[in-house]
C-alpha cells in the first residue's frame, strides 16, 4: 500500500513539474467559456489533473474553415494529452487545431512522409536517443526538405539544449524547456508559429502562382489563334486557384474555325475553347447552349463589360484597350482571398496584355492571308492550302481552278471602283454560298478567284453555271460571264506556286480560244510558256548587251526603179549566233513591255541613219519604222516622236510610221486624235499588212493616213496580171478610191512585179529589189545603184 502512495506521490510530482504549460495567457488570448479565470489568480498554480479515459477532443464546428495541423512528437504519452488539453478550444485567426502524434522518430517519420500542410511541430529533443529529436529536424528540413512547416522544440532535459547554430541552420522557431513552458508561454509560442507558417505558406503559395502566372504569360504571349489563348487562359485559371471547374472561353466574332457559320447571335459571342462538359457546344454561338440561365450570365457580363460571380456560377471578362472582349464562365464559386485577389488581378494584366498581342497577331495574320475586300483567302493562303494538298493523298482527286470574270475592267472603269468592289464582294460571295467549306476559295488577282477542291466539285461546268444568273450590287444587277482554267492535281509533280502559274497557263489559253469558256493545263502548254519565258529574259539581255541591230530594207518605185524609201526593221542574233525570227520574238517583246524601249531605240536610230545618208551625200527619201499598238497606245509615244525628230534634225515628212490594221480599228476616237497630232507634225502614217483584218470602210475614211501596204501573203498569191479577183487587186484599186499611196511588200519576182504595176500599184519592196541590209551593206548597195 505504501510503495502504491509513493508512485503515486512520484507521478503527481512528475506531472505537476511538466503540466505547468496548461495555463491560459489572458493578456494575449480570450479565454474559453469552460475556462474562467480570475484576474488576480496566478496560473502557474492552476494544475489539470485529468483521467486517462477522458476524450480531449470536441466536435469539429463545421462552420470553420479546416483547421491547423499541430505535430506532437514526444515518448511521453502523457505529454501529448497535457498538449491537447493546454490547447483546447483555441481559435487562431479563425481557425481552430488539428492533432497528431507521434511516439518516436521513426513513428514520426512515417507521420511526416504520408501527412501534408502540418503547420506546427511540438518536439521533444530527448526521446530514444539523447539527439534524436535534432537528427529528426535535419530530416524534416534537408530529407523531406520541409521548408514551411515551424518547429518548437522541448526538453525536459536542460542539458541537451541545442546550439544557437543549430536553431540557426535548421529554422527552428523556439525552444523551451518543459519546465519553463507555462500555458501562457505555449500559447505565445503556437500562435507565434502559426502566424510564421501562415505568412511562410502565403509567400510560398504567391511564388508558386507568381511563376505558374509568368509561365502562362510565356504560354499566352506565343500564342497566334485565338483558340489556343483560351485554351491556356481556362487551363491556368483551374491550376491557378484549384478550381478543377468545368467552363468555357468565348469572343465576340466568329473565329475562322467557327462549324456553324450561318448561325448568328446578339451578341457574336463564340465558344473558341471548352472543358469536357461543354465540348460538344466548341465552335458554336453562345446561344446554342441548353443552359439558358448561363446564357443569360455570361451576356450579361459581355453587355455590362464587368465580371458576374452568383451560387455556383461565376462569368470573368477580359478586356483590351481595343475593346476586343474575352468572356470566361467556370462552373464555380469564385471566392478569392485577399492573395489570390492580387494573383488574379496580376494574371488579369498579362491576360489583357497577351490579348493585345493576339489581337494585333490575329488582324497581321488576316491581312497576310486574307483579301480585305472579300473576306477569302488570299493568295498566300492559297499557296499554303496547295501545298498541303499537294502533299497529302488529297492530291489524287483534286484540282485547281482559275476564274477570270470577263470584261471586268470596263465595268469597272464604266460604273466606278466603288460598284466594282461590291460586284466583286457580291461574286465571292455566291462563289462561297456554294462551295462552302468543301473547297478553298481564294481572290488571287483585281477580278481573279481561285477554287482548290475535289474535282467533282472543282468543274469548269459548274463553276461557269455560277455566271449565268445575274449579280446584285447596290440595287443593281449586272449579268456577268467567266473564263476558267483549270489544273488536275493527281498527277502533278511540281510545287504549290508552279501550280498556280500553270492554272493561269490555262487561264490565258481558253481567254485566246474563247471568252467565255474553259481550258485544262495541258503539258505542252507548259512547255510552250516556258519557251516563251526563256525566250523573253533572253530579249532582254540581248537589249541589254546591245546584240539586237536594225536592218534596212530599200523601198523601189516600180515604174522607174528609183529608191524612194527605206523601212526600219528589227533583228536579233542570239549568243549562239543563229537569228531569231521576228515572229518569235516581236510578240514577246509586246507582250513583256519590252517592245516600249526597244521600240524607241529602233525610232531614234532610224531618225539618225537617215540624217547620216543624207550627210553622206545620197538623195533625201523616207524612212518607215514600225509601231506596235503597246508603243502607240503609250502616254509619252507622242513626246519620244518629238524628241526622235529634234535629236535627229530630220525633216517631219521625211519620216513614215507604220501600225497595223487592228491598232486602225480600235478605239476609233482616240486614234483620230492621236493620228491628228502626229499629221500635224509632218509626219506621215501608213497601214502595215493592210487586209489581213477586218478594217471598217467608213471607219478608213476617218483616219489621216497617207498609205496602205499590202501584206505579202496576198502578192504570193498573185499568178496572172490579168486576174480580176486578186485581194492586192482591190486594195489598189480600194487606196486609188481613197486618194492613198499603196505599197506591196514581199514582192520577189518580176511576175509578181508587173502585176502590181498593172494593177495601179506604184511602190513594191522585196527580195526582187533587195534584203534589208545593215547601214554599212546599205551604203554600199545605194553608190552602186546609184552609179547604173
Amino acid at each position: 500500500m505504501l510503495v502504491q502512495s509513493v508512485r503515486k506521490l512520484k507521478f503527481i510530482l512528475r506531472l505537476t513539474q511538466e503540466i505547468q504549460l496548461y495555463f491560459f495567457w489572458v493578456d494575449s488570448f480570450p479565454l474559453p467559456p469552460s475556462m474562467p479565470m480570475d484576474e488576480t489568480q496566478n496560473s502557474d498554480e492552476i494544475l489539470l489533473f485529468i483521467e486517462d479515459d477522458q476524450d480531449p477532443t470536441r466536435p469539429e464546428d463545421s462552420s470553420l474553415p479546416a483547421p491547423w495541423k499541430i505535430l506532437i512528437i514526444d515518448d511521453d504519452p502523457d505529454v501529448h494529452t497535457a498538449t491537447m488539453y493546454a490547447l483546447t478550444e483555441l481559435i487562431i485567426r479563425g481557425r481552430g487545431l488539428e492533432y497528431q502524434h507521434a511516439y518516436s522518430t521513426q513513428e514520426a517519420k512515417q507521420v511526416l512522409l504520408y501527412s501534408k500542410d502540418i503547420a506546427v511541430i511540438l518536439l521533444d529533443v530527448v526521446m530514444d536517443m539523447d539527439d534524436a529529436g535534432l537528427h529528426l529536424v535535419n530530416f524534416i528540413r534537408n530529407t523531406l526538405a520541409m521548408s514551411e512547416v515551424r518547429i518548437v522544440l522541448r526538453t525536459g532535459q536542460a542539458g541537451y539544449a541545442p546550439e544557437m547554430e543549430a536553431i540557426r541552420d535548421f529554422d527552428i522557431n523556439d525552444y523551451k524547456s518543459k519546465t519553463e513552458l507555462t500555458q501562457a508561454k505555449l500559447l505565445t509560442a503556437i500562435t507565434s508559429a502559426v502566424r510564421a507558417y501562415e505568412h511562410i505558406r502565403a509567400a510560398s503559395d504567391s511564388n508558386l502562382a507568381l511563376e505558374m502566372v509568368i509561365r502562362a504569360s510565356a504560354d499566352l504571349m506565343a500564342c497566334v489563334e485565338f483558340k489556343d489563348f483560351a485554351e491556356i487562359t481556362l487551363a491556368t485559371m483551374n491550376d491557378l486557384f484549384d478550381l478543377h471547374a468545368e467552363g468555357f472561353v468565348c469572343i465576340q466574332h466568329a473565329p475562322r474555325e467557327a462549324n456553324t457559320p450561318n448561325t448568328s447571335d446578339a451578341l457574336g459571342l463564340w465558344l473558341i475553347a471548352c472543358t469536357e462538359q461543354f465540348a460538344p457546344q466548341q465552335g458554336c454561338v453562345l446561344s446554342a447552349l441548353e443552359d439558358k440561365r448561363i446564357q443569360l450570365l455570361v451576356q450579361k457580363a459581355v453587355f455590362e463589360k464587368r465580371s458576374q460571380f452568383e451560387n455556383r456560377h461565376t462569368v470573368l471578362i477580359f478586356t483590351n484597350a481595343s475593346g476586343q472582349l474575352v468572356a470566361m464562365y467556370l462552373a464555380c464559386d469564385f471566392h478569392a482571398r485577399m492573395l489570390d485577389k492580387h494573383i488574379l488581378e496580376l494574371f488579369s494584366r498579362n491576360v489583357v496584355a497577351c490579348l493585345d498581342k493576339i489581337v494585333l497577331s490575329s488582324r497581321m495574320h488576316q491581312l497576310a492571308f486574307f483579301d480585305p475586300l472579300t473576306g477569302l483567302a488570299n493568295r498566300f493562303h492559297l499557296l499554303k492550302q496547295l501545298g498541303n494538298t499537294l502533299n497529302s493523298d488529297k492530291k489524287t482527286d483534286s484540282a485547281l481552278a482559275l476564274i477570270d470574270v470577263d470584261h471586268f475592267s470596263e465595268t469597272n472603269d464604266a460604273l466606278g471602283h466603288q460598284f466594282g468592289d461590291l460586284l466583286l464582294s457580291a461574286i465571292g460571295r455566291r462563289i462561297k454560298s456554294y462551295f462552302g467549306e468543301a473547297c478553298t476559295i481564294a481572290r488571287v488577282g483585281n477580278d481573279i478567284f481561285a477554287l482548290l477542291g475535289h474535282e467533282d466539285l472543282v468543274s469548269p461546268t459548274l463553276i461557269l453555271s455560277l455566271f449565268f444568273q445575274p449579280f446584285s450590287a447596290d440595287k443593281e444587277q449586272i449579268q456577268l460571264s467567266a473564263t476558267v482554267g483549270l489544273v488536275r492535281l493527281s498527277h502533278y509533280t511540281l510545287g504549290a506556286s508552279e501550280a498556280l502559274k500553270d492554272a493561269n497557263i490555262a487561264l490565258k489559253r481558253a481567254k485566246m480560244q474563247l471568252r467565255s469558256g474553259f481550258s485544262y493545263f495541258t503539258r505542252e502548254m507548259g512547255v510552250e510558256i516556258r519557251e516563251r519565258v526563256r525566250m523573253m529574259h533572253a530579249l532582254r539581255a540581248a537589249f541589254d548587251e546591245q546584240r539586237l541591230f536594225v536592218v534596212y530594207q530599200p523601198q523601189i518605185q516600180i515604174s522607174s526603179g528609183q529608191v524612194i524609201g527605206l523601212e526600219a526593221l528589227l533583228r536579233w542574233k542570239n549568243k549562239e549566233g543563229e537569228f531569231v525570227p521576228p515572229n518569235d520574238f516581236i510578240p514577246i517583246a509586246e507582250y513583256s513591255g519590252l517592245i516600249i524601249n526597244i521600240g524607241e531605240w529602233v525610232l531614234r536610230s532610224a531618225c539618225f541613219e537617215l540624217k547620216q545618208l543624207e550627210r553622206r551625200g545620197f538623195e533625201p527619201m523616207r524612212m518607215a519604222v514600225n509601231v506596235s499598238q503597246a508603243q502607240f497606245n503609250h502616254p509619252l509615244f507622242f513626246q519620244t516622236l518629238e524628241r526622235a525628230l529634234a535629236d535627229s534634225r530630220i525633216p517631219a515628212s521625211q519620216l513614215e510610221l507604220e501600225i497595223t490594221e487592228s491598232i486602225a480599228m480600235n478605239e476609233p476616237q482616240v486614234l483620230i486624235e492621236t493620228l491628228a497630232q502626229i499629221k500635224a507634225l509632218g509626219v506621215r502614217v501608213s497601214i502595215d499588212d493592210f487586209g489581213t483584218g477586218f478594217s471598217s470602210l467608213s471607219q478608213l475614211q476617218k483616219l489621216s493616213i497617207d498609205k496602205l501596204k499590202i501584206d505579202r501573203a496576198f502578192i504570193r498569191d498573185i499568178s496572172d496580171p490579168k486576174d480580176e479577183g486578186s485581194i492586192a487587186k482591190m486594195i489598189v484599186q480600194l487606196s486609188q478610191s481613197l486618194q492613198l499611196e499603196v505599197i506591196a511588200e514581199g514582192v520577189e519576182t518580176e511576175q509578181q512585179a508587173l502585176a502590181l504595176q498593172g494593177f495601179g500599184c506604184d511602190y513594191a519592196q522585196g527580195f526582187l529589189y533587195a534584203k534589208p541590209m545593215k547601214n554599212a551593206d546599205l551604203e554600199i548597195w545605194l553608190r552602186e545603184r546609184s552609179s547604173t
